[in-house]
């Protein structure tokens, strides 16, 4: 009678099975979804890490890293507008710390990543790197030209830059403008 008032317990071995098939499905569409070989500083959309690349439960990703840093460099360089006022902030201190961060992090990581990821990193420093040279002729060359004064320019370096009646110089045009 114990057997007759005991629940029987049914067992789906198969759920096993669909979930690997599952796993190997999601495994397959996200390869080709985040190419390795695109330029991480070709503009927002292709910045490693950006919303819409990572397939649902995946973790954080050592793209993911250069990603975040990248997006602070170039936030720093203008290319974003401040969401309160509307307006680019340039400053190039913490342009260029986010940007010797990321040379620190290609330095200390050299021998120890994927070839896609070394290259990925060292293309985004070396192109970051130039937009700031690039960035700062522009903001030389607007002082020469009387389109920004020298304290202003001053405040770029240790600060942020803008709000009414400053004149910021776009960033300049370039992969890592986007």
């Amino acid at each position: 009678m114990a057997d007759a008032e005991q629940p029987k317990i049914i067992i789906d071995t198969d759920w096993k099975s669909q979930a690997q098939a599952e796993k190997e499905r999601l495994a397959s569409a996200a390869k080709p979804a985040a190419p390795a070989s695109a330029g991480p500083a070709a503009g927002h959309d292709s910045i490693p890490g950006a919303p819409g690349q990572r397939a649902p439960g995946e973790g954080v990703r050592f793209e993911d890293l250069v990603g975040l840093l990248t997006t602070q460099a170039l936030s720093f360089m203008g290319a974003y507008p401040d969401p309160r006022t509307g307006q680019a902030v340039v400053s190039l201190e913490l342009a260029k710390l986010h940007i010797d961060l990321l040379g620190v992090l290609e330095q200390k990581t050299k021998g120890n990543l994927a070839e896609a990821e070394q290259k990925m990193l060292t293309q985004t420093v070396h192109e970051l790197r130039l937009e700031f040279v690039d960035l700062t002729k522009a903001i030389s060359a607007a002082i020469q030209q009387g389109k920004i004064s020298p304290a202003q320019a001053g405040a770029m370096g240790a600060g942020s830059l803008a709000g009414p009646g400053i004149a910021v110089p776009p960033p300049p045009a370039g992969p890592a403008a986007g």
